[in-house]
């Protein structure tokens, strides 16, 4: 397994006798041990939830294929967005996926 940077600290931090050099190699561990989190959505992320909302409107309790669902939604997407999202939907249990024939289909949960 590779050393991480704060392994590599600790290392330093026990073999250095200077006490100012170990209270900057401390200081330093800690800042190296924050992680940066944001628990503000992305602009992408906005735009996909609506879109997922537009895909639950589309879609019926009969099954329907990307291909259709794309020419029923308003707007210029790609199948693999649609595809993605439509992923992302039958994880959180609001959408099933069936296949017949090789060919997928969704509909409502």
């Amino acid at each position: 397994m590779a050393m991480t940077y704060v392994d590599a600290l600790n290392v330093a931090i026990e073999t250095v006798a200077d006490e100012e050099v170990i209270e900057k190699l401390t200081a330093l561990k800690a800042q190296m041990g924050k992680k940066r989190t944001s628990t503000k959505p992305t602009k992408t992320q906005v735009e996909n939830e609506g879109i997922k909302a537009n895909i639950l409107e589309t879609l019926t309790d009969e099954g329907v294929t990307v291909k259709t669902l794309l020419g029923e939604l308003a707007g210029d997407y790609t199948s693999q967005k649609i595809s993605a999202l439509l992923r992302q939907l039958v994880a959180e249990g609001k959408v099933v996926k069936t296949i017949e024939k090789k060919v997928s289909y969704f509909s409502l949960a």
